[in-house]
């Protein structure tokens, strides 16, 4: 996709300033939904699927994901490259935009103020935790659960506290 201008903040808004692309994006980090059924039945916001197809389209063509080849009747998974792996500072500073300064339930909000209490080291550590998932590095050594596993939680216990479904 070739921008409108030789403007970062445009070349960026072209691949990551619709409706969809974020949300998909945050789908694939946060719920490990790395499948086309997976990410259209697991989107809260209710994303139709010619929309989803067109949006991983656009994600990988930009470079954010990568599309592994399906056999007939085989579902294609789809992975984070490492441009895709860097969107989560942003997903992270727009997610504390939302805390900030919009309205909100406590179990959609939990893995946010989880991120925003632990800091940019625990980002760090999510986007270490992402390339073993989906570009095969090596974990790194670490003591207790990891940073998913900590998301995970943490919207689980708000998810029993609220009684509501997962996202």
């Amino acid at each position: 996709m070739e921008p409108r201008s030789e403007c970062p903040i445009n070349a960026a808004v072209e691949v990551l300033g619709d409706r969809w692309s974020l949300l998909v994006l945050r789908d694939v980090i946060f719920g490990d939904r790395r499948y086309f059924r997976a990410l259209l039945t697991g989107s809260i916001e209710g994303i139709a699927s010619n929309i989803l197809a067109d949006r991983l389209v656009r994600l990988v063509e930009a470079g954010l994901l990568t599309r592994g080849t399906a056999a007939r009747g085989q579902r294609a998974r789809y992975s984070l490259t490492e441009a895709g792996i860097q969107t989560l500072p942003i997903i992270y500073a727009l997610g504390n935009w939302g805390l900030d300064w919009l309205p909100g339930g406590g179990e959609l909000r939990v893995r946010q103020q989880l991120m925003r209490a632990e800091g940019p080291r625990f980002v760090e550590d999510l986007m270490d935790e992402l390339r073993v998932r989906h570009l095969d590095a090596p974990p790194k050594p670490r003591e207790g659960p990891g940073p998913l596993e900590r998301l995970a939680a943490a919207y689980a216990a708000a998810q029993a506290r609220e009684g509501g479904a997962a996202p």
